[in-house]
């Protein structure tokens, strides 16, 4: 790097002198290092002419060089050199639970571009991830069947689909799909922890505006929800992400009729945060469960 700087104030100041005082060095300091950079080169790099020092062939073949070299080196030596940056700290929830399955998986591998990113899990905020966006306690929400208010920005995500679960000795096993009539009168089996704004939007695509009251089982856990369709207690509304990993014999998997209960994900967050949200949006999109698209029957 001395050499390069070494030619390049020669070339620049056109005589051994100029170059020492440009470089705060003497004169014969500046011969004897032109010397011993020709030397290590193998070439002669300047010729001494009337004008003062001008470049050969050579020369001019590192001159054309030697500055874009120099400034690469001095830029590396300034991002080695730098302090270390904190992590940004971003709290992340979910709308429904059901994402949780494979998001912290998904957080512990994100890409080397979103290394700096520092992401929590916010789960006692999934009843109401708007209100907690709006109050500032988490920063990015995942949401499911609600849109972001303004000034909070959007990203769309993916989408996932509700299927309905029976056993293979219950009754509406032997249908090719669901009507809502048929939940009239069957115990809906759901999570204990679902949110209020996931149960709306499910009613309103299932029912409509007139909405009947049903009978629920609720259970804490998906495996429990799983063994009480095994044994008949009812039919099961879960995730197509939920499905999949619980699927064993005695179960069969219908879809409503006439409609697809698919959900709309998408990712709010605060102005402030639409890098590590574009990001974090891109590793999500590249990392989400496939849905099962399983047909109809048993599973």
């Amino acid at each position: 790097m001395r050499d390069l700087e070494l030619v390049l104030t020669l070339a620049a100041t056109g005589s051994t002198v100029a170059a020492a005082e440009r470089l705060h060095i003497t004169q014969s300091a500046v011969s004897r290092a032109l010397i011993l950079a020709e030397e290590r080169i193998g070439v002669q790099l300047f010729e001494r002419q009337r004008r003062g020092l001008q470049p050969t062939t050579a020369g001019k073949r590192l001159l054309g060089g030697a500055p874009e070299l120099l400034q690469a080196w001095l830029e590396l030596e300034r991002q080695v050199t730098l302090p270390a940056v904190p992590p940004q700290r971003i709290k992340l929830v979910c709308q429904c639970y059901t994402a949780y399955r494979w998001l912290p998986t998904t957080l512990a591998r994100l890409p080397e571009s979103l290394a700096n990113l520092d992401v929590q899990l916010a789960v006692e905020h999934t009843q109401d991830p708007l209100a907690a966006l709006q109050s500032g306690d988490v920063d990015i929400a995942l949401l499911a069947s609600s849109s972001a208010p303004a000034p909070l920005q959007q990203l769309p995500l993916f989408h996932d689909e509700i299927v309905f679960l029976v056993a293979d000795t219950h009754p509406l096993a032997q249908k090719r799909s669901l009507s809502a009539k048929d939940l009239l009168g069957q115990p809906l089996i759901t999570s204990t922890q679902t949110p209020h704004a996931e149960a709306s939007w499910f009613m309103r695509r299932v029912f409509g505006a007139r909405q009947p009251k049903l009978k629920h089982v609720r259970f804490p856990l998906t495996e429990a929800i799983i063994d009480a369709t095994r044994a008949g207690l009812g039919v099961a509304a879960l995730s197509e992400w939920i499905v999949d990993p619980y699927l064993e014999h005695g179960l069969s998997v219908l879809r409503l009729g006439g409609k697809t209960l698919r959900r709309s994900w998408t990712m709010a967050f605060h102005m402030e945060c639409k890098v590590a949200a574009s990001g974090l949006a891109s590793a999500l999109l590249a990392a989400a469960p496939v849905g099962s698209r399983h047909p109809t029957g048993r599973l």
